[in-house]
């Protein structure tokens, strides 16, 4: 018997959330015993997302964002570890995904970057455990996308021999796995999932997000706007691809709605949720579409309206929350960089050159014995 843990904190910025995960001896899949979610103090959350534009000083404030990043991961840390009374010592090693802040693979001089902050170091030393973090930036330097490394995952925990289903995480971008009835697997960002969203609803609401996408329903659907939107050259672009906040932010809402006569929020509001929907409908269309069947996790699994335009978007597809698959949507990813700990620790690849465009099969990951 072993216990991993997993750390996850996404696009959204909405916080992080802490898996307790138990390997049972042989080949078994890696079991959720306790979830934990911590949300951002608003401070560090104002500052990490201001690294995610260039800004003063920023490698002196982006270094002690990780330091205060690694504080908020131990008290999730603690948690989990509560939740079932176990000591850090009864722990093989824990997972941390860090805080995305820029993500340009293959940009500038044909490799690029990809920087999470997160003091790993510090991480060991508040918790004990073996901190295994930093995880994109092997697959990116083997010239891959670093990015979406949780289809492997869904590939060990959800694949169904013989059938065709598709796997789609909503956080502040959406990226989905396809899970062909022939074994191969593909995954790849399809572009914003809830990140314009947030930042809309800050903008005009003062609220950090639409709960289950009330706002989103009481507008209207702007045709003209949403084919504006639909327009972005991302959305056309194939696999492997990647993207986040580099591209999809408010200079990117701004540019959308540049010279568009008399904006109604509440109709922007329902046509970034309409955005959310066509792209990933019109990715399943395009790469799988014989999937008749479509499993959600992430935030965006509880805005019940954003899942019913998927089921509009999608009608020959069953909609449904990975909880339909055992486990819960909102503790998938975390679930995935605990996986991702131990396949490092292992030796294990992690990531898959059919999704992210990597040389070769690598193992992710950088490693942060404990004391």
């Amino acid at each position: 018997m072993a216990w991993f843990i997993g750390l996850m904190s996404g696009t959204s910025l909405d916080g992080v959330d802490a898996v307790l995960a138990e390997a049972a001896p042989g080949a078994g899949p890696l079991q959720s015993r306790a979830h934990r979610h911590f949300p951002f103090p608003p401070a560090l959350r104002a500052e990490l997302l201001a690294l995610n534009r260039s800004g003063a000083d920023e490698l002196h404030r982006a270094a002690l964002a990780a330091n205060a990043l690694a504080a908020v991961y131990a008290e999730a840390v603690q948690a989990v570890l509560q939740a079932q009374d176990l000591a850090p010592t009864a722990i093989t090693a824990l997972g941390a995904h860090g805080q995305t802040v820029r993500h340009q693979p293959g940009l500038h001089d044909g490799i690029g970057y990809t920087v999470q902050i997160l003091n790993g170091a510090r991480l060991a030393e508040l918790t004990g455990i073996d901190v295994v973090c930093d995880f994109r930036s092997r697959d990116v330097a083997a010239g891959g996308q670093g990015a979406p490394l949780v289809p492997a995952f869904h590939a060990a925990r959800f694949a169904q021999p013989g059938q065709t289903h598709a796997v789609l995480n909503l956080g502040g971008i959406a990226n989905v796995t396809l899970l062909h009835a022939d074994g191969r697997v593909e995954g790849f960002d399809t572009g914003p999932a809830n990140v314009l969203m947030d930042t809309w609803c800050q903008q005009h609401r003062g609220t950090s997000h639409d709960a289950s996408g009330q706002w989103a329903a009481s507008g209207q659907v702007d045709d003209g706007l949403l084919a504006r939107a639909l327009a972005e050259p991302y959305f056309a672009l194939p696999p492997p691809k990647s993207t986040g906040r580099d591209l999809f932010d408010a200079r990117w809402l701004a540019t959308w709605l540049e010279g568009a006569a008399a904006v109604v929020p509440v109709d922007v509001m329902a046509t970034l949720a309409a955005l959310t929907a066509r792209s990933v409908a019109q990715a399943i269309h395009t790469h799988a579409p014989e999937a008749r069947a479509l499993h959600v996790c992430g935030g965006g699994a509880s805005n019940t309206h954003l899942m019913g335009l998927l089921q509009a978007a999608l009608p020959d597809v069953a909609v449904a929350s990975t909880a339909a698959l055992g486990v819960a949507p909102d503790q998938v990813e975390a679930l995935a960089f605990a996986w991702l700990a131990q396949a490092c620790l292992a030796r294990r690849p992690g990531n898959m050159p059919a999704v992210t465009g990597a040389q070769g099969p690598r193992v992710l990951g950088a490693l942060y014995p404990a004391a």
